[in-house]
């Protein structure tokens, strides 16, 4: 299996019995991958997103996406264009900034699929546990750096993996939508192979700015 980020050749790399799926490692980028036959479909992906309990209003989720947020606030003013990409069944990132005067568009394949709004330029773009169900991520980390304007930024969330991580006991696997893990020098490609100039990693939260 090449790797869908880089193509390079991967390695095998863990079996989860429990749910049949096989994962390879790539020695290049150092993402570990879920094997393409196991997939989730389209329908068992909206069935898993449709059974996230997202309420905007829930402080308990604004907390968990304040982290993102406060960067945002911290970089861009409110005369900035923002997207908040992947956003799911609650748009809670877009609320809170929208409470704040900015002005932020939405997407999300399955649940505001407007394509229209992937055609425009943004200042930043916010993606709150949606990479590590990428796909293609080539293909979407390429799409996301050429929506960006000069100086530019991404702001990503997601769990990272590390070469201390214990994947067997990991809870970020079990989640079959879950297909594609970023270990820090895979955020290193993607600044090397696209083109950011600068790249921070603080915790879960991953920047990536042109």
């Amino acid at each position: 299996m090449k790797c869908t980020l880089c193509s390079s050749e991967t390695e095998s790399f863990y079996y989860y019995e429990k749910e049949d799926r096989h994962y390879n490692r790539c020695p290049n980028c150092k993402a570990v991958l879920m094997g393409i036959d196991d997939y989730p479909t389209p329908e068992e992906e909206i069935n898993r997103y449709e059974s996230h309990n997202n309420d905007v209003e829930d402080p308990r989720y604004q907390k968990f996406v304040s982290p993102l947020v406060e960067k945002i606030t911290a970089a861009y003013d409110t005369d900035s264009l923002g997207l908040d990409f992947g956003a799911g069944t609650g748009p809670v990132i877009t609320k809170m900034l929208s409470d704040q005067g900015y002005e932020v568009n939405v997407f999300d394949p399955f649940f505001d699929n407007h394509p229209e709004l992937l055609k425009l330029k943004y200042d930043y773009i916010v993606s709150c546990e949606v990479i590590e169900h990428f796909h293609e991520p080539y293909k979407e980390f390429a799409q996301l750096r050429d929506m960006l304007y000069p100086n530019g930024s991404l702001f990503l969330k997601t769990d990272i993996y590390t070469d201390d991580t214990d994947f067997h006991a990991w809870y970020y696997k079990s989640d079959e939508t879950h297909v594609f893990f970023y270990h820090p020098e895979t955020f290193q490609w993607l600044k090397n192979e696209f083109g950011f100039t600068k790249l921070e990693i603080d915790n879960r939260h991953i920047t990536l700015s042109r």
